[in-house]
Order: structure tokens, then sequence, then C-alpha cells
């Protein structure tokens, strides 16, 4: 039995955070498991209130966890603040570390507060496996615009001085017919295309795609290999989109 463990956010109506990380890790054929950072009021039409765990609270669960259940990989999504990011960075998991830099929700509101993109940087992408931003918050963590593909490559390459293995720079906000997303691994640069989906239900596209990834390292697979399937995965995923809610829908995690 394959293994994962999520350390995020909770999304209440089921389309981002640790709830559609273990949807995916189960699709995947992924036992998952889950350390909550932080609880959400939200729907595919808000977010409106937001409050961040204890750190011990959220150590306790992770060392509860891996004593019993050694995951064979590991990602992160939503963590709040400094503390909580130094608690994670302090572990040693023993398997993957995959860290999508959760910053704002699909609505705007800030999950990531000021103070902890510090500790992000200088703590944690020391220790991470795969760094997985789109174009957004590769533009807050590095202070510079990350608005065309050859910016993307930049922007990777930069973030992978900081300390990661691998950077995949999501191109989801970037134009043009095709989705391109791009991986630095191993010092190269590869380009992981998909057509563009025109959906407004995009929720939870960032926590899903990483927690595709997650899975298949947890089950051996390469990180490249694992990266190709999941972008694969998520582009049907975004294609089926349920259309569920008045919002910004989830996208498809039976796909």
């Amino acid at each position: 039995m394959h293994v994962a463990l999520t350390i995020a956010g909770s999304d209440p109506s089921g389309g981002a955070g640790l709830q559609a990380d273990l949807k995916t890790f189960h699709q995947h054929g992924v036992y998952g498991m889950a350390a909550v950072t932080l609880l959400t009021v939200q729907n595919t039409q808000s977010v409106s209130r937001v409050e961040v765990l204890a750190p011990d609270l959220v150590r306790q669960q992770i060392e509860a966890v891996l004593a019993d259940i050694p995951p064979g990989a590991v990602k992160t999504g939503a963590l709040g603040t400094a503390a909580i990011i130094e608690v994670i960075a302090s572990l040693r998991f023993n398997a993957p570390l995959v860290v999508d830099p959760v910053m704002v929700s699909k609505h705007g509101h800030a999950l990531l507060a000021e103070a902890a993109q510090v500790a992000l940087r200088t703590k944690l992408l020391p220790v991470t496996t795969l760094l997985t931003p789109n174009t957004l918050e590769a533009t807050a963590l590095l202070g510079t615009p990350v608005t065309t593909l050859a910016e993307a490559e930049a922007a990777a390459a930069a973030l992978a001085k900081l300390g990661p293995k691998a950077v995949l720079v999501k191109g989801g906000h970037l134009t043009g017919p095709e989705a391109i997303d791009v991986l630095f691994i191993d010092g190269r640069i590869v380009h992981l295309r998909s057509p563009r989906i025109d959906t407004k239900h995009t929720h939870g596209t960032g926590c899903t795609y990483s927690a595709a990834i997650t899975a298949g390292l947890a089950k051996g697979q390469t990180l490249e290999d694992s990266a190709r399937a999941a972008k694969a995965w998520l582009t049907r995923a975004l294609a089926t989109a349920p259309g569920l809610g008045h919002g910004i829908g989830p996208v498809n995690h039976f796909a």
C-alpha cells in the first residue's frame, strides 16, 4: 500500500486544501493522510474566515502519523504562519517533500502571512524536493514579474537557487493556446504542455496538481514522470469540471 501525507488547510467546500489532496491521492491509488494547519470558512464564491492552528498541534499531528504510518511522499499546502513553516522545516520525513506555496486563495484572500514568506524562503525551501508555485506565487517569492514563458523559465532557475531540488512554475496564468508549465530539474528546463482549457472552474487546481505529483512520488515514480502524469490528469480534471457551486467551482477529482 502506497501512502502519502498532506499538511494543509481545510476547505469545507471540498474543492481545495486537504480535501482535494485526499481525493487526488485516492484517485491515484494512494492511501492518504492529512495534518491540518488551518481552518477556513469558504465556498466557491468567497473566503470569509481563516483560523490558523497552534504550531505544537500541527507538529503533534505530523509526528503521530510519522511514528505509525511512514509516508512515501509528503506535500504541503496552506501553512499560514512562520511558526508552522519552521515546525515543518525542522521535521525529517525521510521521503520526498512537495511544497505548494499557497499564498492567496482563488478569491483573493491572503492565506500566507507576509512574515511567513521569509520563513518559507529561508527555512522550508532548502529542504524541499519540489516547489510548485504559479506565476503569481513565483512573482511574490522573487519580487520580479513572471508574465511570459521566458520569465517563467528564469524564475524556475532562480527559485532553485533558494534550495529546492526542483521547481515547477505553473503556466495557468500565462496566455496562449497552450498551458505550459516550466519544470527546472537537474539543471535543465522541461516544458509540460497541454491545451488551455477554457473554464472558470479552477478552484483547487494547485492543490490537486501538487497532490497528483505527490501520489506519483509515493508510488516510486521519478519526479519528472510524476509531473508529466499529473499534468495530463489535471488537464482531464479541468476539461470535465462538474460545474458545482455558484462561483469558481472545483475540478473533477474523478477524472
